[in-house]
C-alpha cells in the first residue's frame, strides 16, 4: 500500500475514535451533572450504611441473616450503635444457640476497640469487657466466627458500676 492510501484510511479512524472518546466523555459528564442538578427532595437521603440503635434497655432479642451486611470474607454482621461516656466499665454478652458469636466493639474512629470470640464459660458465645476512655458514639458488631452460621442472638450491655471505696 502506498503511503497515501495508509493515511486516508488512518484520518477517518482517528476521526471516529476522537469522536467516540468525546461521546462517551459528554455523556458521563451529562450524568453526573444532571444528578448533582436535581433538587435535594429528588436525591436519595438513604445512607448505604446505618447501624440500628442499641434499644434503652441495652438489650436486644434479634436474629442474624442473609439481608445483613456482608463481612466481605464470608458471613453476615448486624451493628448496633450505642452511646458510651468517658470512664465507663462495660460488659457486652452475645449470646447465640443457632451460631458460634464474635462481638467487636468498634471506636468513634473506626478502630476495633476490643473483640471476642468465646466467653471464659467454655461455650461459643462471647463476653468482652472494656474500659472507654473517650466519649462517643461506639458500635457493636455481632458476627458469626469464620463467616459461618445465621440464627437468633441475644446481645446485653451492661455498665458496671464503681465500687465506693
Amino acid at each position: 500500500m502506498s503511503k497515501r492510501l495508509i493515511s486516508r484510511l488512518r484520518l477517518p479512524f482517528v476521526v471516529s475514535a476522537t469522536v467516540c472518546a468525546l461521546g462517551f466523555s459528554a455523556a458521563t459528564v451529562s450524568a453526573q451533572e444532571s444528578v448533582a442538578q436535581q433538587p435535594p427532595t429528588q436525591r436519595s437521603s438513604t445512607p448505604m450504611y446505618n447501624p440500628m440503635p442499641m434499644p434503652a434497655a441495652n438489650e436486644v432479642t434479634d436474629t442474624l441473616s442473609e439481608k445483613d451486611i456482608p463481612t466481605g470474607f464470608g458471613g453476615f454482621a448486624r451493628d448496633y450503635l450505642t452511646t458510651f461516656n468517658e470512664g465507663d466499665h462495660v460488659v457486652i454478652d452475645l449470646i447465640s444457640d443457632e451460631f458460634d458469636t464474635i462481638i467487636t466493639l468498634i471506636a468513634p474512629d473506626g478502630s476495633t476497640l476490643g473483640e471476642n470470640d468465646d466467653g471464659p464459660d467454655g461455650t461459643t458465645n462471647s463476653l468482652l469487657f472494656a474500659r472507654i476512655t473517650r466519649p462517643g458514639s461506639y458500635i457493636l458488631r455481632v458476627r458469626p466466627y469464620a463467616g459461618q452460621g445465621l440464627g437468633t442472638f441475644n446481645l446485653k450491655v451492661t455498665r458496671l458500676r464503681p465500687v465506693d471505696e
